[in-house]
């Protein structure tokens, strides 16, 4: 079934709705347990069709059951964070939904790509990938491609350019050990390191890793949920036209810079299979040891679930996977 289906009412959950409608990729179903949440916001959205032109059917369940057989199913359920929280805080609450979750996707719609956007999503993504059983090319969380999203923003606003001609990369944890990589940044193909003083990247990079926090603090109640909408809705079209488009998505790592048993953001190539390439963009000594020290964080913070396991280090440097 041609369908994206979310889990999730709130405001990632509504607005990821909303974005694919407005991108016109396919129908949406938007499920939460609060009886009549998702019914009335998909009413509301619907509403909007005869002036905004929407393509496809928007619908709302109360049933998680009305997922089956979907394309595309997105994970936005859970608890936010709160100001002086971190992401990482909200592990032990998140992950019990986690855990009843991932069975029942991977029963309902087995061949679906799963993006994983509650916090903290790498571990969550691990914990998914592992209890869910599903292949890691299929479980995929939005970490890096969202840092990214914000990097470029900032580049854009910084030289006074469009942001389409902006590209940047950012991989590994979606946290403040993020691992921004300015030198695969480009404007219109010109590297950013051309454009653009050692001092004044230095502090877009640091504005990029406190993006989110930034946000938390001045809405004081809320987590970002527009760009974060925005980006899910950028897979799902990846997914269901093909595109085979290059994101920063965390997967559970499978020998990537030699590590494993954990899940953290790379570039991969998405398209109707998930990721179906893993890119090693080359890192400096530096780097790595952020990586080995990013995943270790996150093998630490699921070792106390069953399916979870520990990092293994083989001292690769990567290359193109």
């Amino acid at each position: 079934m041609a369908q994206v289906s979310i889990i999730g009412g709130g405001n990632v959950g509504a607005n990821t709705a909303f974005f694919i409608a407005e991108k016109a990729v396919t129908d949406v179903l938007l499920v939460d347990i609060q009886a009549g949440l998702s019914r009335g916001k998909m009413l509301d959205i619907m509403e909007a069709a005869p002036i905004r032109r929407y393509r496809n059917l928007l619908s709302g369940s109360d049933s998680l059951g009305d997922i089956k057989g979907s394309e595309f199913v997105v994970v936005a359920a859970g608890a936010i964070r709160s100001p002086g929280m971190r992401r990482e805080d909200l592990f032990t609450v998140n992950a019990a939904l986690i855990r009843s979750l991932a069975p029942e996707i991977a029963r309902l719609a087995p061949d679906s790509i799963v993006v994983i956007a509650t916090e903290p999503v790498d571990s969550l993504t691990a914990l998914f990938t592992r209890v869910s059983g599903m292949p890691r090319s299929r479980v995929l969380g939005l970490g890096g491609i969202l840092d990214s999203t914000r990097l470029r923003a900032l580049i854009s606003r910084e030289l006074n350019v469009s942001m389409e001609i902006v590209t940047a990369m950012v991989i590994g944890r979606h946290s403040d050990d993020m691992v921004c990589l300015p030198r695969y940044c480009s404007i219109a193909g010109v590297p950013l390191t051309q454009l653009l003083p050692a001092n004044r990247i230095t502090a877009l990079v640091e504005e990029t890793r406190t993006a989110g926090d930034l946000v938390v603090e001045l809405a004081k109640r809320s987590s970002a949920y527009y760009a974060p909408s925005a980006a899910i809705a950028e897979l799902a079209d990846s997914v269901h036209m093909n595109l085979n488009r290059v994101f920063s998505v965390s997967l559970l790592l499978e020998g990537e810079y030699g590590l494993t048993d954990a899940a953290l953001s790379l570039p991969a190539v998405i398209g109707s299979r998930g990721a179906s390439r893993v890119l090693t963009p080359e890192l400096t000594p530096q780097e790595l040891a952020v990586l080995q020290e990013s995943a270790r964080k996150v093998a630490a913070a699921v070792k106390g679930d069953p399916a979870a396991g520990s990092v293994r280090t083989s001292g690769s440097r990567g290359g193109t996977k």
